[in-house]
């Protein structure tokens, strides 16, 4: 939730157990305890920690539930002692400070788990791998394509999520042709799925000579990293692998093999590549993790588009789709076309404040999924 400080505090405290309520609707912290105990008697099987992948992935559902449980029981806690902490600090002014930070730490806390429940996806917590690529519109394309990936880093970096650059095509004058990282952290890919679709921007392009207004276009593809490799089977035949010279940041080491993978994935025509490791195996190794996600990815949108036409919906869920404009010239706005949240600090947003598009969107698709 989103409460100005400038609000009267009766009205943000209104504000915050109504919030509370609604979320205390939606989740039911007997059950959350229950799942805690379950994970615990599993982890003290004997012989859990033999199998190092399936008791990672257990290890982190415990600890991503037991986060849970306790930000709840916390907040629960913390809003139930609101009304005394209202009534000292009516009668102590030095008390005051401390009731504001309080109202400021409840509603961030509850715009946090609010924002949790608006995820429902079955890759939704984890981690995703983010290309962005360079579309209509040449040179500005490229340049709007590595103006795209910083935004899409550094919001990722403010999310506190770990961000490891994987691949980037550089451009032929300036920019990238394309390029994808890892957004590594708990809800990782429910978040950047928001982002998924072309980004348009319209400003005077510093590459034209007569300084002319240039419109360019950048695609953000989206993918969960998957790390159980029978969610989705590939055939070795239907793979074309190329190896090649890695170029750009690296080290001497990378100009001197041909260590970077390339990995045609033939039927559905997608194709990945990595050279930010330093063998030949390991970045193929990579490369085949990403192809997997994407094929994922893919299989995903395919499922939604058929609930779609089953609904009778023209609903448009393809990579194609358009779903945000930056204006810079005549005027500075950034809007999204698919909420209608807009923000005139085009700056701000191309430096990677980017939480109120994606809020605005994941409550836009909860709301259609719960209406359907």
């Amino acid at each position: 939730m989103a409460t100005s400080t400038d609000t009267p505090i009766p009205q943000r405290i209104a504000a915050i157990q109504a919030s509370f309520d609604m979320l205390r609707q939606g989740t039911d912290p007997d059950a959350l305890a229950a799942s805690v105990a379950s994970l615990e008697q599993q982890m003290q099987v004997e012989g859990f920690w033999d199998d190092a992948s399936a008791a990672a992935k257990v290890n982190t559902e415990y600890a991503r539930t037991t986060r849970k449980l306790k930000s709840f029981q916390e907040l629960s806690t913390d809003i139930e002692d609101l009304e005394g902490l209202v009534e000292l600090a009516e009668e102590d002014d030095e008390l005051a400070d401390e009731l504001e930070e309080q109202l400021a730490s409840l509603e961030r806390r509850l715009g946090a788990l609010e924002e949790e429940r608006l995820f429902s996806g079955p890759y939704d917590a984890g981690d995703a791998l983010v290309t962005v690529n360079a579309g209509a519109g040449g040179t500005d394309a490229q340049d709007w394509a590595e103006m795209v990936l910083r935004m899409m880093m550094r919001w990722a970096e403010s999310r506190g999520f770990k961000v490891e650059l994987l691949e980037a095509s550089a451009g032929e004058e300036a920019g990238i042709k394309s390029a994808t990282f890892r957004a590594a952290g708990e809800n990782a890919y429910g978040l950047f799925n928001a982002e998924q679709g072309v980004h348009r921007l319209v400003r005077i392009s510093p590459f034209d000579a007569q300084s002319r207004r240039q419109t360019a276009f950048a695609g953000v593809e989206v993918a969960p990293v998957i790390e159980d490799t029978g969610d989705v089977e590939i055939d070795s035949d239907d793979l074309q692998i190329d190896t090649y010279r890695a170029s750009g940041a690296g080290g001497q080491h990378v100009n001197k093999t041909d260590s970077a993978v390339r990995i045609t994935h033939r039927p559905s025509g997608i194709v990945v590549q990595c050279q930010n490791e330093r063998s030949q195996s390991a970045n193929k190794a990579t490369a085949m993790a990403m192809l997997r996600a994407k094929l994922i990815e893919r299989q995903e949108r395919e499922r939604q588009a058929e609930i779609a036409r089953e609904r009778g919906e023209a609903q448009d869920v393809n990579f194609g789709s358009q779903i945000r404009s930056y204006v810079l010239h005549p005027y500075t706005m950034v809007k999204d076309h698919r909420t209608d949240y807009e923000v005139g600090n085009a700056a701000g947003v191309l430096d990677g404040d980017l939480d109120g598009f994606v809020r605005a969107a994941l409550e836009a698709n909860a709301k259609s999924a719960g209406a359907a």
